[in-house]
């Protein structure tokens, strides 16, 4: 996992593949709570599949993020991903954008 801090309010994290990604979700879910205080971009580049922990994970740090009034931003997602969100109805749920630029 690698972090960026883009701006006082903006951390941008890079994920690993799973099963790694797992554990990158806890850290990032960490760093926020620490923090409190920015948006969240998570990049998923180098993902190419994605569990349903790390779903569920990802849902969880949904909630947070909208509880403390912040962000949680997915980019990179490839389609086979993306198609995983369309079908499970999540899509709409989650903010994805194409890439860090976006």
């Amino acid at each position: 996992m690698t972090i960026h801090n883009l701006s006082q309010n903006v951390v941008l994290v890079e994920l690993h593949r799973e099963p790694i990604m797992q554990d990158d979700l806890k850290a990032s879910a960490d760093i926020i709570r620490q923090r409190g205080d920015c948006d969240l971009i998570l990049d998923f580049s180098d993902v190419d599949i994605m569990t349903s922990s790390s779903l569920a994970q990802l849902l969880r740090m949904r909630q947070m993020m909208l509880d403390s009034g912040h962000r949680l931003i997915l980019c990179g997602v490839n389609s086979f991903t993306r198609s995983a969100f369309k079908v499970t109805g999540l899509e709409g749920i989650f903010e994805l954008v194409d890439d860090k630029a976006a």
